[in-house]
């Protein structure tokens, strides 16, 4: 088990453009997970005799499957562990199929210091065209004040 971050970036530590990114190829195996965590077998995801009749032609990845790369990149990344996932806001404009890479990125937009919020630019691409877009809202802390002996 590999040892996890206690605290990622404090508000300071922050500035407008920094940004992270991480992928994941998309499988049938972690397309049947999904649905067991989540509770949606939409056979448009399931059943690929179905998915074969609609206009996509083959089962795709749930669009939150692809979403939860956001989620990974800011509790993990940008800004990390400490942050408070606050609002999320996408357009799911095309979706990920199975064999796909799916390559999210969240960058820093605007900062609020006096509320310790970060708005952030959130993506997600397969072979470099945006499936999903939109903006995420997280709560940083900001660097404790160190105690003077």
């Amino acid at each position: 088990m590999t040892k996890t971050k206690t605290q990622g970036y404090y508000l300071e530590d922050l500035s407008v453009g920094m940004f992270a990114e991480t992928s994941m190829v998309v499988s049938a195996d972690k397309i049947e997970k999904f649905a067991e965590l989540s509770g949606d077998y939409n056979p448009i995801h399931m059943d690929a005799e179905f998915a074969a009749t609609t206009p996509f032609g083959k089962r795709i990845a749930h669009g939150a499957l692809s979403a939860s790369l956001i989620s990974a990149i800011l509790g993990n990344d940008l800004p990390g562990p400490g942050a408070i996932f606050l609002e999320l806001n996408m357009r799911f404009r095309k979706p990920a199929f199975i064999d796909d890479e799916i390559v999210a990125r969240a960058e820093i937009a605007e900062i609020k210091e006096k509320y310790g919020h970060v708005k952030m630019k959130v993506q997600c691409s397969v072979n470099g065209k945006v499936i999903i877009r939109g903006t995420a809202g997280v709560m940083v802390p900001k660097r404790p004040v160190e105690e003077e002996s």
